[in-house]
């Protein structure tokens, strides 16, 4: 079985998300943002194992402890084909004095939408979703079930448009994808706030009018 365990962390309070197969203990670690050492910490008192990394998008604050924790456990970074400059040069896209600074990593692996990742004896499908960032990916397990979202969908709202990048019919069309595609019980991990579902954003997110006529 999978388990999802999540963690807050940073000044902007983004959610990092451990992804257990609870047979193994194997994990996969996504979107580590900061608090490394409390990260790493979790892994050691739960005796996990981090088999993989995997990036939703390169804002800073879902990549400010990818480079320690990857270094930490020796797992192998999964990040979006188009942002792979961005955190292989963090600091020169923090858009805001304060923050940081952040470490960066050249990922070893790259994801454009479409593939099928193999980590920790789980399966993730990648799905293309762009408009809170251009390349923005979801990753989806447990057989649709469990949906990393990053900052695409949020319990009633959605990921900001207002960024470098940023544009909400490319948002909207995203979104819609993901409604399409997946079953109104998948429960969805997002960046910030707390887990929902497909169904309820679908019947209730004021930000999804358009998605429900």
């Amino acid at each position: 079985m999978t388990e999802i365990r999540s963690f807050t962390v940073g000044q902007v309070a983004e959610n990092c998300h451990f992804v257990i197969n609870e047979s193994t203990n194997q994990c996969v670690v996504v979107d580590p943002g900061e608090e490394e050492q409390r990260l790493l910490a979790a892994l050691t008192e739960n005796g996990l194992i981090c088999e993989g990394i995997l990036v939703t998008h390169t804002h800073f604050d879902h990549i400010g402890a990818v480079a320690p924790v990857a270094r930490a456990t020796g797992a192998e970074v999964w990040c979006p084909e188009m942002e792979l400059p961005v955190l292989a040069d963090v600091m020169s896209f923090v858009p805001w004095p304060g923050f940081g600074p952040y470490e960066s990593w050249n990922a070893e692996s790259s994801v454009k939408g479409g593939e099928t990742i193999e980590l920790a004896g789980m399966s993730f499908d990648v799905i293309h979703t762009p408009g809170h960032s251009p390349g923005h990916v979801t990753y989806v397990t447990d057989q649709g079930k469990t949906v990393l979202s990053g900052d695409v969908l949020f319990q009633g709202s959605v990921g900001r448009v207002d960024l470098p990048g940023g544009d909400w019919p490319t948002l909207l069309a995203s979104i819609g994808e993901m409604v399409d595609r997946l079953p109104s019980d998948a429960v969805v991990y997002p960046g910030h706030g707390d887990p929902t579902t497909i169904g309820a954003e679908l019947a209730t997110n004021p930000f999804l009018e358009e998605l429900r006529r």
